[in-house]
């Protein structure tokens, strides 16, 4: 494929912050789900509605994400084939990976809802909210299959290097999740159900309109009815790539877990706090995560493409750049954390309990600016065991144990147990300066760097 998505000739800045772009805009509308269903839900629910959709959420998210990084073993092979010049086998790529996603897809929608109580009994969902948490996740995992096939959707146009029509189709679903919340909660008063119901639908028609974009869409490679089957060599390579990653981000999504278990078993308040202030998070952190798609997509171009020195050059534009825009991020969540707390909530002691917790992410959004890049960078070149190994370090060497420790404090520090967050990331980071020193000089001595 050569034109606007090839990422391995001429400049660097200006494709990579163009792909950037709409790939942070989709990511901020995707989040709005879970954001409009606790705004809503906040606004004319009760606080228990509150806590149950933003425990119940989390979950959903972190299967999600999980959904979203194995998807990634798509978009690496993608990318890397377009960067060899064999953009024509994309299709037996993208029929093999529906096959895979497809099963995985039809077992989550059974077992998630099946799961729900126990699940709900995991997180320790208050015992006020329990009842509501359950209803949250079994409706929204009866969804599961359009979460999936969403997310590998995306994966595919992003690994042809069009970032543009997932951001096309989000924007269509997200309107679509507003309009639902606000006639389920605000009009039926619905509650907790309403906002799982709203979500499931609008993820439903996000799906549809990929589908017929897809269907019109001029692709780089050959695809038709004979190319969706399963492909034991391409689905052992998507799993190679991907799986890492979503063992990576399983884990420590289970780890963020744990500490929203410690932080509700503090109580009601303290657990809608933090969870409006991880609301918030979700949408500091689409920043660095963007940059961490971007990254992934043109590195394995040009890896693909022997052009190792072009993709390490622009991990140094992605770094500098993220870090301007974080420190702008750090500035909102340090100071002025209420404020944003508040758009999530009316309740000042949740509200204060949320902008304290979001002075320590404020920190971390400094940091992951150089995380994130790093990853996307690893994940483009195939490192991806790397990328699994570093964040089970830092979650379960430093997050949880910190976490759990500041929460023995008396009196309990929201602003404390933050900091967990931080202090994992620190040695993150220096895992993946590290690393990158040590594949730095594995690609010179391979003479696969080409100027």
């Amino acid at each position: 494929m050569r034109g606007e998505n090839d990422f391995t000739k001429g400049k660097i800045l200006k494709p990579l912050a163009g792909f950037m772009l709409p790939v942070f805009a989709a990511m901020f509308l995707q989040s709005m789900y879970g954001a409009v269903d606790l705004m809503i839900v906040g606004r004319f629910a009760r606080s228990l509605d509150v806590s149950a959709v933003s425990t119940g959420s989390q979950m959903m998210m972190t299967i999600t994400n999980l959904v979203t990084s194995f998807a990634m073993g798509t978009t690496i092979l993608l990318g890397q084939r377009i960067g060899e010049g064999r953009g024509r086998e994309g299709g037996e790529v993208a029929g093999s990976s529906i096959c895979l996603f497809g099963t995985i897809a039809a077992g989550l929608t059974v077992l998630i809802p099946l799961l729900a109580g126990p699940l709900s009994g995991l997180m320790n969902a208050p015992e006020e909210a329990f009842g509501a948490t359950v209803s949250y996740i079994r409706i929204c995992g009866s969804g599961s299959v359009f979460i999936i096939a969403y997310n590998l959707i995306g994966s595919i146009f992003r690994g042809i290097g069009d970032s543009r029509t997932p951001l096309m189709t989000v924007l269509i679903a997200c309107v679509c999740n507003i309009a639902g919340d606000l006639l389920l909660v605000a009009v039926f008063g619905m509650g907790t159900a309403g906002a799982a119901m709203a979500t499931v639908f609008a993820q439903a028609l996000s799906v549809i309109v990929s589908l017929l974009i897809l269907r019109k869409k001029e692709l780089p490679f050959l695809f038709t009815r004979q190319s969706v089957r399963f492909r034991a060599s391409i689905i052992r390579k998507v799993t190679a790539l991907g799986l890492p990653i979503a063992l990576q981000d399983l884990l420590v999504g289970i780890s963020f877990l744990v500490l929203l278990a410690i932080v509700n078993g503090l109580g009601l308040i303290p657990s809608a706090g933090i969870g409006v202030a991880e609301r918030v998070c979700g949408f500091i952190m689409l920043i660095p995560s963007a940059f961490m798609q971007a990254m992934a997509a043109f590195a394995a171009q040009n890896i693909g493409a022997g052009k190792y020195d072009r993709a390490k050059k622009a991990l140094g534009y992605a770094v500098a750049l993220s870090f301007m825009l974080a420190a702008v991020m750090f500035a909102l969540s340090f100071w002025r954390g209420d404020l944003m707390a508040g758009i999530f909530s009316n309740d000042p002691p949740v509200i204060a309990a949320a902008a304290d917790y979001l002075k320590a992410y404020a920190i971390d959004c400094l940091l992951t600016c150089f995380l994130f890049c790093f990853i996307g960078f690893f994940n483009g070149l195939g490192m991806t065991r790397f990328v699994m190994v570093q964040g089970i370090v830092g979650a379960f060497l430093v997050r949880i144990p910190v976490a759990f420790l500041m929460s023995r404090e008396v009196p309990v520090s929201m602003f404390h147990i933050g900091l967990a967050t931080p202090c994992s990331t620190v040695l993150q980071v220096i895992l993946c300066l590290v690393w990158f020193r040590k594949a730095d000089r594995e690609y010179h001595l391979r003479g696969k760097m080409v100027e």
